[in-house]
């Protein structure tokens, strides 16, 4: 609880001994004046904060490079959290020279995982897995993703439901470009 100003024209500040993050302030007059009125001005100051949220407009994108030190990985993890109104648009792609590629895309308010590896010049259908879960994902609420690659396993998981399965391909590491 902070004591206020007793009169219109008084300004009373008070800095924070800790720094606060929040994403809303409530402020709440617990009593009245001496003068038997109740009222409240305030002005709220922030300090510069660095969000790892990102905004799209739908025509938009973020390209991300990985380090090029990092050549082909035996396990690879991608994490996320996404929410939209939109129930169509790629939310990830990357992709490698022999074929290899992933793909997470919305599609009708489902989240699909497209998966390649190997190369599509020798076994162009059968290389591709194409596997959809959740649904109603365009409801503006935050939604987790998380991808585990392992050898020819991949576990898949949105919002804790999770699906488990092999991926097919001549290779069992995804050998794809630096650009995400």
């Amino acid at each position: 609880a902070f004591s206020g100003n007793t009169n219109a024209d008084s300004v009373v500040y008070y800095k924070l001994q800790h720094s606060i993050k929040a994403r809303f302030l409530r402020f709440v007059p617990l009593d009245w004046n001496p003068n038997g009125r109740i009222g409240m001005r305030i002005e709220v100051y922030g300090c510069t904060y660095r969000s790892e949220v990102v905004g799209f407009d739908g025509k938009s994108c973020l390209i991300y490079t990985l380090n090029k030190k990092l050549i082909n990985t035996l396990k690879d993890v991608i994490s996320l959290k996404f929410k939209t109104m939109q129930s169509d648009g790629i939310l990830l792609h990357r992709e490698g020279q022999n074929g290899d590629h992933i793909t997470m895309e919305l599609t009708k308010g489902k989240l699909s995982l497209l998966i390649n590896l190997g190369d599509t010049k020798t076994h162009p259908s059968n290389a591709q897995i194409n596997i959809t879960l959740g649904s109603l994902l365009d409801d503006q609420h935050w939604h987790s993703v998380l991808i585990e690659h392992f050898n020819n396993q991949v576990n898949f998981t949105v919002d804790k439901h999770t699906h488990h399965f092999h991926a097919k391909g001549a290779f069992s590491y995804l050998d794809l470009d630096y650009e995400v």
